[in-house]
C-alpha cells in the first residue's frame, strides 16, 4: 500500500506545482486554496508511504513523479517547449525512478 500512497503523493505534487502557476503568486483565491490543499495532501500521503519505505528512495521517486508530471503538463497546458533534450531528460528521470523502485 505504501507504493500507492507514494504515487498519490507524486500526483498531488504535480497538481500543486501546476496550481502555483494558476494561483498567480497566491493572488487568486480558488487556485491558491486548491494549491495549498494539494500541498497538504501530497505531504500527507508521502508521510504515509514513509512508514515502510526508505526516505532516500521515496523522496527521490516522489520528486521524480512531480518533476516529470509537471514538465509534461507544462508542455500541454502552457505550450512550453518540447525538444529532444527535454525528452531525453524526462526519460533519464523515469529510468531513475524505475531503478530506485527495482532496487
Amino acid at each position: 500500500m505504501e507504493w500507492v500512497y507514494l504515487v498519490v503523493a507524486g500526483f498531488l505534487e504535480v497538481g500543486w506545482a501546476i496550481g502555483l502557476k494558476y494561483s498567480q503568486g497566491f493572488t487568486r483565491l480558488i487556485p491558491s486554496m486548491l494549491t495549498l490543499l494539494g500541498m497538504v495532501g501530497s505531504f500527507y500521503f508521502l508521510s504515509l508511504s514513509l512508514k515502510n519505505l526508505s526516505i532516500g528512495s521515496a523522496y527521490a521517486i516522489w520528486t521524480g513523479i512531480g518533476t516529470v508530471g509537471t514538465v509534461i503538463l507544462g508542455i500541454i497546458l502552457f505550450k512550453e517547449p518540447l525538444n529532444c533534450v527535454r525528452i531525453m531528460c524526462i526519460l533519464l528521470i523515469i529510468s531513475g525512478i524505475i531503478g530506485l523502485k527495482v532496487n
